[in-house]
């Protein structure tokens, strides 16, 4: 049994992923961390990792970055693994993270759906396959109107997943109104729409002569994301500290 501390429980996503463990036989949500109030709840709930008395055997998190040093220095004194399904983090949030990741697992990922994590293996074979054919690389991703972060953390993940493949030398462009210029040939554009009730849909474009190759992924509901954090929540008990994507827990 994985006993889990989630937090951001009262969030659309936390109450998914209660739901979600509640008809699961090998995992139990046993308490929960949240500043804003919510649903009664099986499980207490508390407002900060301080006033937190659980231990558990992984802390799923699906908040914001606010208070990670909090969250952090919790697991690292109770030795609980993080599962990490927030983006929007900075370089100093980053630094911190890597930094605990030497005593114990964290797992990071941007987009916890497994049909994502396919996706960044198959545009980097791509990218390694269209780029010397003089292929251009552009990305389009559209979230819902309540998004804070843009572009998302997923279509910098593909971006960056491509961009290994060319030692990092690609700059991102995401913004062509500034300048009067044609495209370089070593950029991937970065293309973000925001409206609706959209869940998530990436797609990256491989222009070439006469040619178009595109790969797209798309999230018509939330479930696949709290099914892909239980699942990294169930794989992390017990693995060696350091850092894990959904790259591991695929295999």
């Amino acid at each position: 049994m994985t006993n889990i501390i989630l937090r951001g429980c009262n969030g659309k996503m936390g109450q998914l992923i209660a739901d979600m463990v509640e008809q699961d036989e090998s995992a139990v949500i046993i308490a929960g961390v949240d500043i804003a109030a919510g649903r009664t709840s099986k499980y207490p709930v508390y407002k900060s990792f301080t006033q937190c008395k659980e231990k558990a055997d992984v802390i799923v998190d699906f908040s914001s970055p606010a208070q990670l040093d909090e969250m952090l220095e919790f697991a690292r004194r109770n030795r609980t693994g993080i599962v990490l399904c927030t983006t929007g983090f900075s370089a100093e949030d980053l630094a911190m993270i890597e930094e605990t990741a030497a005593y114990i697992p964290i797992l990071k990922s941007p987009n916890m759906s497994m049909g994502i994590n396919l996706m960044l293996k198959l545009v980097k074979e791509a990218a390694r396959v269209l780029s010397d054919a003089g292929f251009d690389i552009e990305i389009v991703e559209k979230h819902h109107n309540k998004k804070l972060d843009a572009p998302s953390g997923t279509a910098l993940a593909l971006a960056n997943t491509m961009n290994e493949v060319f030692g990092m030398e690609y700059e991102y462009k995401s913004d062509r109104t500034r300048e009067r210029a044609a495209r370089s040939k070593k950029e991937i554009g970065i293309s973000v729409v925001r409206g609706g009730t959209i869940v998530g849909e990436h797609e990256v474009i491989f222009a070439g002569t006469d040619e178009v190759i595109e790969i797209k992924h798309t999230a018509y509901s939330r479930a696949v994301f709290a099914r892909g954090a239980i699942q990294a929540a169930k794989f992390l008990p017990g693995r060696k500290p350091g850092l894990y994507t959904m790259k591991d827990v695929l295999g």
